[in-house]
């Protein structure tokens, strides 16, 4: 049985209350790891084909219908500017559950779940205006590997993603 994961705002970011975990889902946007709360995952899909929708950012690729609920797709390269994305088998769509919204995000490949402990996650580097690090948890650290652990409830309910109401802080 998981346990129950605390989290605390922390000026821009949040953090983890000491002595608790974070069970994520770790997944790859070219060279770099990512992390995300399980808790918000639903399932994980293979790319399909989306229905463009016309004048919507570049980053939604468009909508899938998902057992007859109509799920808009983001494609995480394009949003955090991370190359020309390429399909292929290894692509993967997570598909989220952020506010009673059902939205799915494209991805290179998913890792696999691990669990990070209070003392395996650092803060977000402080990075000025340069870099937006409102949608961070964290660093990960776990052995050699460094996870960047993304806060997706504040980035799919940010006012330039628009997909999700704002959630009650």
């Amino acid at each position: 049985m998981a346990e129950i994961t605390s989290l605390r705002p922390q000026g821009n970011a949040t953090e983890l209350a000491a002595g608790s975990r974070l069970e994520v889902v770790t997944f790859t946007l070219g060279e770099e790891e990512y992390g995300i709360d399980i808790q918000k995952v639903q399932e994980l899909r293979g790319y399909d084909a989306v229905t463009r929708i016309a004048n919507a950012p570049e980053f939604i690729k468009g909508v899938v219908n998902l057992r007859g609920i109509i799920v808009p797709i983001i494609d995480m390269r394009i949003k955090f500017a991370l190359g020309q994305p390429t399909y292929d088998q290894f692509t993967v769509v997570i598909v989220l559950n952020i506010g009673g919204r059902v939205v799915g995000m494209v991805v290179d490949s998913v890792s696999d779940v691990i669990t990070l402990n209070a003392d395996q996650i650092k803060p977000a580097p402080e990075m000025g205006s340069a870099l937006d690090t409102d949608y961070l948890i964290g660093l990960g650290t776990l052995e050699e590997r460094m996870l960047i652990l993304v806060d997706i409830d504040r980035l799919m309910s940010s006012e330039e993603m628009g997909l999700i109401e704002k959630l009650a802080a």
